[in-house]
Order: C-alpha cells, then sequence, then structure tokens
C-alpha cells in the first residue's frame, strides 16, 4: 500500500498541463534586479556599489546574521544601483540591479555539464561549500541550507528525505528536474546524507510521477553500484495527496513519526530538504556554482506557451512574459506558486527570487470566490486539516479577536495550505482570517519570549 500521512489532506486536480515541456534556458534579459532579501532570516548586506562591474557568480550580497545567506551576481555586468526596488508584492525592498553583459564566470566556477561523482569526506568542506555558494531550501520555506544540515548540539537526525512529490496542482518544475537532472539529485542527496552522518535517505514522490520514480530508481541504483557512499538511498512511492510535501506530512509518510506541537523535524531525528535544494546542493559542492538560478515553471489552462523555464536570479516577471508571447488577454490572477500557497502577483515587474518556482495565470472565472454563507458545522474543514486544528473555531476566534484562545488552540501550528478553504460549502474565507490572526499570535509569542532590553 502506498504511504501518505496520518491526519487530513485534500485530492485536488493535478492539472499539471506543462509536465511534458522540457527545461529550456531563457535568455538573459537586458537588466536584472538581485533582491537581498530572498532568503528567510536576515536580509545579506550589500557589498557592491553603482558603477562596479560583477562576474557572473560574483558574491553581491554577504549574509548579516546567523540565520541569512550568500547572495550572488548571477550575470555578468556594471551595477547600475544599489536601493530599494519594489518585490512581488509591490513592497519596496533592497535590490542589486545590473546592466548585462555576456557571461565572464568568476574564478573556480565549473560550468562543464559533466557528472562529478566522487564525495569529498571533509564534511567542514562541504558544509562551507553549501554556504558560501548560497544555498537556500527550494520548497518554499527558502532556509539557509548549511545551518539546517547542522542540527543544534543534542539533536541527531537518522535519516534524511528529499522531498520529490511536488503535491500543489499546476507545477512541474521538480517533476522536470528529476527526469532531466536525476544524478545530480542523488548526488546532492549523498553530499548532505555524508554532513548528517545518516545511513538512510528516502526520496519522497507521489504515484503521479511514474516517469520520475523510475529515473530516479536508476540514477540512486547505478551510484550505489559504482560507490558505497551511496548506499542506504532509496526512492519511495507515496499515495498523491496534498499537502503531502509539507515537512511534517512528509515525516508522517515516510516514518510514521509526529513532530509535536511547534517542534522541528529534527526533534523526531529527520531532515527534511527538497528535491531542487538537492540540486543546489551538488552544484555547489561538485562544480563550486553558486545558486544564481532556477527551473520555474509557466501555466495555466489560459496560457498559450506552457513553459519549464531555467531563469536567472533576479529576472523581470515581465520579461518572461514577454519572451513567452505576452500575457494573456483572458489573466484575471497571476500566482507566484501553485494556487493553492502560492502568492498572489501585485507587481508583475518584480524580479524572481532563488525560491521563485512558478508563474500561474488564473481566468477570472478561476479566481472568483461564491458569496460567503453562514458556517453548516459540517466539520469538512477539521477532517482537512492536515495540522488536526479546528479551522471552524479558529475562525470565530480570530474574528473576536481571541488571542489567547487562538494560542491555547494551536493556530500556530497552522502551515497555511488551504486545504479548510479548498473544502468549505460555506465559501468561507477561513485562510485568509486564520492567517492574519495566527500571525498576530506568533507576535504576541515572540513579545513574550524576547530577551528583555
Amino acid at each position: 500500500m502506498k504511504k501518505t500521512f496520518s491526519i487530513g489532506g485534500v485530492h485536488p486536480d493535478d492539472k499539471k498541463i506543462s509536465a511534458g515541456c522540457a527545461i529550456e534556458v531563457l535568455p538573459t534579459p537586458k537588466t536584472v534586479y538581485i533582491s537581498m532579501a530572498q532568503h528567510l532570516g536576515a536580509p545579506a548586506k550589500p557589498v557592491v556599489a553603482a558603477g562596479d562591474r560583477v562576474k557572473t557568480g560574483q558574491v553581491i550580497g554577504e549574509p548579516s546574521a546567523f540565520i541569512s545567506a550568500y547572495v550572488h551576481s548571477s550575470v555578468t555586468g556594471t551595477v547600475k544601483s544599489v536601493a530599494p526596488y519594489r518585490d512581488l508584492a509591490g513592497n519596496p525592498v533592497m535590490h542589486v540591479e545590473i546592466t548585462v553583459e555576456p557571461d565572464e564566470w568568476a574564478e573556480g566556477i565549473d560550468t562543464t555539464d559533466t557528472l562529478v561523482t566522487e564525495i569529498p569526506q571533509d564534511v567542514r568542506f562541504i558544509v562551507d561549500r553549501i554556504k558560501n555558494n548560497g544555498v537556500v531550501g527550494l520548497g518554499g520555506a527558502t532556509f539557509p541550507t548549511n545551518v539546517k544540515l547542522c542540527p543544534p548540539p543534542g539533536k541527531k537526525a537518522d535519516i534524511l528525505i528529499l522531498n520529490g512529490a511536488e503535491c500543489e496542482p499546476y507545477l512541474t518544475s521538480d517533476y522536470r528536474i528529476m527526469l532531466e537532472k536525476n544524478g545530480q539529485i542523488v548526488v546532492g542527496a549523498a553530499l548532505m546524507k555524508h554532513v548528517l552522518g545518516v545511513d538512510r535517505v528516502v526520496i519522497g514522490i507521489e504515484e503521479n510521477k511514474p516517469e520520475a520514480i523510475a529515473k530516479m530508481k536508476e540514477a540512486a541504483a547505478s551510484l550505489a553500484a559504482g560507490s558505497s557512499d551511496y548506499a542506504g538511498i532509496e526512492v519511495m512511492t507515496l499515495k498523491k495527496k496534498y499537502p503531502q510535501g509539507g515537512e511534517k506530512q512528509l515525516i508522517d509518510a515516510v516514518t510514521h513519526r509526529q513532530v509535536k506541537s511547534m517542534g522541528l523535524p529534527i526533534d523526531v531525528g529527520a531532515v527534511v530538504q527538497n528535491v531542487a535544494t538537492s540540486l543546489a546542493v551538488y552544484e555547489a559542492v561538485q562544480k563550486n556554482k553558486p545558486l544564481i538560478d532556477n527551473t520555474v515553471t509557466v501555466t495555466g489552462e489560459c496560457f498559450p506557451k506552457q513553459s519549464n523555464l531555467l531563469v536567472r536570479v533576479g529576472t523581470p516577471l515581465s520579461y518572461i512574459i514577454e519572451y513567452l508571447g505576452g500575457m494573456p488577454e483572458s489573466a484575471a490572477k497571476a500566482i507566484s506558486g501553485g494556487p493553492m500557497m502560492g502568492k498572489a502577483i501585485a507587481n508583475m515587474d518584480a524580479a524572481t527570487l532563488k525560491g521563485t518556482s512558478s508563474i500561474l495565470f488564473l481566468t477570472r472565472e478561476q479566481t472568483k470566490r461564491n458569496p460567503e454563507t453562514n458556517c453548516i458545522r459540517c466539520g469538512k474543514c477539521a477532517e482537512a486539516c492536515p495540522m488536526g486544528l479546528e479551522p471552524f473555531l479558529l475562525n470565530k476566534l480570530a474574528r473576536n479577536n481571541m488571542y489567547d484562545e487562538l494560542e491555547q488552540n494551536a493556530i500556530q501550528d497552522c502551515i497555511e495550505c488551504g486545504c479548510c478553504l479548498y473544502s468549505c460549502p460555506a465559501n468561507i474565507p477561513l485562510l485568509d482570517v486564520i492567517r492574519i490572526a495566527k500571525g498576530e499570535v506568533i507576535r504576541i509569542i515572540r513579545g513574550r519570549t524576547a530577551p528583555k532590553k
């Protein structure tokens, strides 16, 4: 029986209409805008100034705190400005603007396609390369990968889980790299396995991706036959269910371990990374290549050219759309990410980030919400919640600003997956209400635990 998580979940239509589109390299634009705040934690500190000439892969931003990451130039060119530029939501964020010239790579970066399979035995060397090349989690959170691979004292991992579920409708970028760059992903897994000192690696892929499952199994078996460094890497077929790719849900599916409220995966001996992160780890360690590009799905029934594009970080979204033929007239909404957890794009001139996975276009009919009616106490939202919460209760408490009661009912554990909204027959905007209230509760919790000045 195919494995899955034990609590909640829904079954939205796949809509993987771009799955058959091979990865295409997007030509570089004339200008890129590289954000200093494209990872979880403190923004990077710019280390270049207007007028500086930079090479592809050169550091342009340094970490400003423990939870922070290096940022590199994705192009060769001249820095035009270091100033605020509006992000996806239209908010001003510090960016480095670069006028693009033909590529001249920074020294020491291997740009060949040769698969390097020998695993360095120096753990510190691997971790430093991951850190210095700005690798962050590409499953959504963009947490600095070097930090995640170094558990705090007293915590020890016994399993590494790679997330190849890609359970969000429409998204196919992870699927395509599993088809086209499976060897690199497995080498990346072996590198992280060595750092963590674990014997077991599980690559979890949903059953609706049989070609990816076959390709990843073939790559894992081939590399294991050549070196003991690849022993213990297995591919597990998972049942199709959303949100299978959530860290806690994936751990439950693979190991049947439950991460407690406000807990972390390492609390149950697990570390979870995305398959795209594993590819970035491979490139950082084996090729000394910084995280300066990623695969982006451009899709939607109303979009005429389905695509999976290899895009340089800092590329304006408007440039991508123009390259593919322009904005379709029937598109009413653009989303960065998938329809369940993605964020609406308010500024199409915003630039891609390390973690940009998709640009999804929806029609007015697809985005139209039916009128909200009274809760009928059916319990479907609670049945669907993968965290075991009671969204109908959280909604009521939130609308009455009852923050102590919200904390007691664990609103802080909400992963904002949207299962409650998806399943509600009364069309109550549960996710919207809960997300806002959750932010306030977390602010209160942090204020309570913050050190006194």
